[in-house]
Formats: structure tokens, C-alpha cells, sequence
């Protein structure tokens, strides 16, 4: 049998390579059908672990405590808080909390100045525990310290896209910027950490906690949001049970009414993107997929077509002696190889798109494939080829060797 299956391999090559521009114009459906699933494979298997990457910095033992308020309830003008009460609360009552740092946001677009320059920029009130949950780290000079929240100083540390886009010096500590009309000195340069899903990370202004609540003052109802980190033994889910716990009682909710508050983990938010990103891969894939259908056909076409020019020689090996089995495997093994070969040039091809898209786009994590994903196309591959390629070896096989042989 091992000689049966050498002997198919080594005739359908010789049939592959004596028809060299056929075969490859054969293949040409299977290659654009590989090439196009590995390049989205790899594009978003790219994203998928940059993501994990970014995700990971934060820590699986990081939590985030914000509001939120259905978007019904947003129309009918209700706005759910989270306020310092509850911060305050959390403090005292629960229990594995390493860290705990509250985050005051600007408005959406604040203004900084710095000379003539002025830019835009997230501007956020928090204290020196956002130092440690966030891992935010100074380049240069020194992060906010407890002292700074206690005296409401005006000092700012800032992002190093903040500071380019200013034109401050490279070093820009004692210099001052100008935030919502008043004047903020700068103490610290954060370290640079890039851009995560086309945001950059460096465009951030970090200033105390209580001298943001004091520059916005009665202007609105305070919603902040909370961030902590555990304590090395503390359980994610107990310690969220008990936060859930706390703030249902302090906002006064029925045990029929919903929760007004979200608590995300880092891990909870990275199975979240991971969830999308593998449902755009199937959905993409599966549509680019049909083409694999397509290139399939194109294979049984030309199988069939070279039955056709082929009978005398299916005659002259059934004379010999040939068996039915072993013209079915000739053919059988050609179409799969057929099938193989395109598959191997598309998944060369699409890992050269995927690297090239990725490489173009400026920020975007490199692309990178999965082992499964190499498998799964080269195993579909092959089974188009089985598919496609059963009926016209089949027809080779079933010919009558005399009729075969008088076939002109």
C-alpha cells in the first residue's frame, strides 16, 4: 500500500509540474481564499495579543468602579453618580483593598497653554495610589504626593505627547501650563507608554484629586470613578461581591432594581475585546471563505478535463493490471496535492499582506499568526481537495479498459 501511495504521489506530481500554468491557474481560488483568511487571521490575532499585552500591564488584581446609567434612563435625564462618600465608604469597609485612588475627569476636551501653544487634553484629578493601580510611572521630577491633595496645590505631571505638543523642553518640570484659566506647575514627565487602540496614552494630565473638586466647585454633582488594587491573597470575586454589596446599600437599591454602578477587572475587559475580535475572525473569515468553495470547483473542473485527455493512459494501466483503487488514489492524491500547493502560496501570501496592511498603518501591532490557524487552513485545503477531487478520480477509476484504450 505504502508502494501504491509513493508511486500516485510521484505521477501526480509529474502531472502537476508537466502542466505548470494550469495547475497554477487551478490553485489560483484556493490561494485567494487562504491568503485572504490568513490575512485577517493575522491582523486580528496581531490586535488580539497587543491587546493582552496592554491589558496585563494593569494587573489581574486591579478593579475599576464607575457609574452607569441605562441609556432609557439617560433620556429621561437621570444620571447615576458614583460620589466621595463612596469612596470614603470603600475605604474603611472593604476588606483585601492594597491601593485605592479616586479619578476626577476634566471635561472631554480641556484646554492646556503653555506660551503660544495651546492643545487639548484629558485632565484628570487623582492622588499618589493612581501611581501604583495604573502603573504610571515618572520619567522625570516626581508624581503627585499626598501633600499636593492635602494643600490643593496647583502642580500638574503630564504626558510626554502633551509636553510635544506644547513645544516644552524635553525636560519640561518647573515649567508652568495654563489649565482652565489657572496656572499649574509642572513637577513630573510620565513615562511614555504609546498608543492603545488608536488613543495615545501620553495624552494625560494628572493633577490632585482635591484641587480639581476645588477649580470645579458647585458647577456640577461630582461623579467620580475608583480605581484600586488588592492585596496579594485577596479574591477578585469576593472582594467584588463585597464592593457590589456596599454601594447597593449606600444608593439605597431594592433588591429588585438594578445596579447603578459597573466593577470591571483588567481580565474582565481584555475577555471582552478578545470575545469581538474573535467573532469579527469568524464572521470575515467565513465570507472570505466561500472563495476556498470556489477554488474547489475550479479543481474538479480541471480534474475532470484531465480524465478526459488522460483516458488512453487509464486504459493502458488497466491492462497492465492497474486496479481500481489505484487509479481512484493517482487522482485522489493529485487533486489533494493540487490543493495543498495553493494552500501553502496563500498562506505565504496572506502573512506578507497581513505584515504589509499592519506595518502601513501607522501604530498598529504587527501581525501574527496562530498555529490553529495554519492547521485549519492547510486541513481545509486538503479537504477541498478530498471534496473535489472524489468525483473525477472516481470517474478515472470506473472507466472500462477497453473503452479507454479505443478512445481517441
Amino acid at each position: 500500500m505504502f508502494y501504491v501511495m509513493l508511486e500516485s504521489t510521484r505521477s501526480a506530481l509529474i502531472s502537476i509540474l508537466a502542466h505548470g500554468l494550469r495547475s497554477f491557474l487551478t490553485t489560483l481560488g484556493i490561494v485567494i481564499g487562504v491568503a485572504s483568511v490568513i490575512a485577517v487571521v493575522s491582523l486580528t490575532q496581531g490586535m488580539s495579543a497587543f491587546i493582552g499585552e496592554s491589558f496585563s500591564s494593569l494587573g489581574s488584581n486591579s478593579l475599576t468602579v464607575q457609574s452607569y446609567t441605562p441609556i432609557a434612563e439617560q433620556m429621561r435625564g437621570v444620571r447615576a453618580r458614583l460620589t466621595p462618600e463612596d469612596l470614603e465608604l470603600i475605604e474603611r469597609r472593604a476588606e483585601g483593598v492594597a491601593s485605592i485612588t479616586p479619578i476626577l475627569y476634566g471635561s472631554s476636551a480641556s484646554q492646556v497653554r503653555y506660551a503660544a501653544q495651546t492643545t487639548f487634553s484629558q485632565i484628570m484629578g487623582t492622588t499618589y495610589a493612581y501611581r501604583e493601580v495604573s502603573q504610571s510611572y515618572v520619567q522625570l521630577g516626581r508624581f503627585i504626593a499626598e501633600s499636593d491633595n492635602l494643600t490643593r496645590r496647583r502642580v500638574t505631571v503630564i504626558g510626554s505627547k502633551v509636553r510635544d505638543d506644547l513645544g516644552l523642553p524635553e525636560n519640561p518640570v518647573n515649567k508652568y501650563v495654563e489649565l482652565g484659566g489657572e496656572w499649574f506647575k509642572v513637577i513630573g514627565l510620565l513615562e511614555t507608554k504609546g498608543d492603545f487602540m488608536g488613543f495615545s496614552q501620553d495624552d494625560i494630565v494628572l493633577v490632585p484629586y482635591a484641587t480639581m473638586r476645588s477649580l470645579q466647585g458647585n458647577q456640577a454633582r461630582t461623579d467620580i470613578q475608583i480605581q484600586l488594587s488588592l492585596s496579594e491573597n485577596a479574591d477578585v470575586e469576593d472582594v467584588t461581591r463585597q464592593l457590589t454589596a456596599l454601594l447597593r446599600n449606600a444608593h439605597d437599591l431594592s433588591p429588585d432594581e438594578d445596579d447603578d454602578f459597573v466593577i470591571n477587572t483588567a481580565e474582565q475587559l481584555m475577555n471582552t475585546f478578545d470575545t469581538v475580535i474573535n467573532m469579527v475572525t469568524l464572521v470575515i473569515g467565513g465570507i472570505v471563505s466561500i472563495s476556498l468553495l470556489v477554488g474547489g470547483i475550479g479543481i474538479m473542473n480541471i480534474m475532470l478535463v484531465s480524465v478526459t485527455e488522460r483516458t488512453r493512459e487509464i486504459g493502458i494501466c488497466k491492462a497492465i493490471g492497474a486496479k481500481r483503487h489505484h487509479i481512484l488514489a493517482q487522482f485522489l492524491i493529485e487533486a489533494i496535492l493540487l490543493s495543498l500547493l495553493g494552500g501553502l502560496i496563500g498562506l505565504a501570501l496572506g502573512f506578507g499582506l497581513g505584515a504589509a496592511i499592519s506595518s502601513s498603518i501607522e501604530s498598529f501591532p504587527p501581525a501574527s499568526i496562530p498555529l490553529w490557524a495554519i492547521v485549519l487552513a492547510l486541513g481545509f485545503s486538503g479537504f477541498v481537495g478530498i471534496l473535489f477531487g472524489i468525483l473525477p478520480a472516481a470517474k478515472a477509476a470506473n472507466l472500462d479498459p477497453i473503452d479507454a484504450l479505443r478512445y481517441e
